[in-house]
């Protein structure tokens, strides 16, 4: 199969960030699809609001199972609802809201589909700059597995990650530039409790989420 760099493939899962993304990818490339994942985490419901967000912009949506990624470890307050949600970070550690393995995974699945699809181009929401301690959304991890994928199927993938380098204010800003703000901000889903648009305000996903919309409305204020 030949990849089409006019082709996109962005790893989806309906909330601010990958939202954001999907637009950019419209604006960006020539055919866009969305991919999303059902891992067994507790905030399963985001499933279902990506793939509504899709279909009313028009981009082809489908889902993948994938909870043994879930059952690969334990602690995982995303995927284990006995457990209790860090609200703040615990020293160098990644807060227990990180699921080991899940960009790994992702990405290298997305790799094959859009492989299977003749798409070169794999977009995915990750931020070093906001990345609340997990260390799958670096950008050393983002480069070093695109060459692994690449050297693993003999393909030239690019996977591109729009929000690597900046803050939440300034995703909000471009999902405002993107002409998306109020679907951003009404429409998708951050809060790890399952809460569409600005959340629960408690879990950490919205505390995030929240501090950037506030930031970036002062910003637009004084504009």
């Amino acid at each position: 199969m030949i990849l089409d760099h006019r082709k996109a493939l962005v790893v989806f899962s309906g909330g601010q960030d990958s939202t954001t993304c999907l637009f950019w990818a419209k604006k960006h490339f020539d055919e866009v699809r969305a991919l999303c994942f059902r891992y067994g985490q507790k905030h399963e419901v985001e499933v279902d609001i990506a793939r509504g967000i899709a279909e009313r912009t028009g981009v082809p949506f489908e889902e993948k199972d994938v909870h043994f990624i879930s059952q690969l470890s334990s602690g995982c307050s995303l995927t284990d609802t006995s457990i209790q949600m860090d609200e703040e970070r615990r020293g160098n550690l990644p807060p227990n809201t990180f699921v080991p393995g899940r960009n790994l995974f992702f990405l290298s699945i997305a790799a094959v589909y859009a492989r299977e699809h003749g798409i070169m181009n794999i977009v995915t929401g990750v931020s070093q700059t906001d990345f609340s301690g997990y260390p799958d959304c670096r950008d050393s991890f983002i480069r070093s597995l695109n060459v692994a994928l690449n050297l693993a199927m003999e393909e030239q993938f690019v996977i591109h990650t729009p929000l690597m380098w900046i803050d939440k204010a300034e995703t909000w800003k471009l999902a405002d530039e993107l002409g998306v703000f109020d679907i951003v901000r009404n429409e998708t889903l951050t809060c790890y409790n399952g809460i569409k648009g600005d959340g629960c305000g408690l879990c950490p996903a919205c505390k995030l989420r929240r501090h950037g919309l506030e930031e970036y409305l002062k910003q637009r204020r004084n504009y």
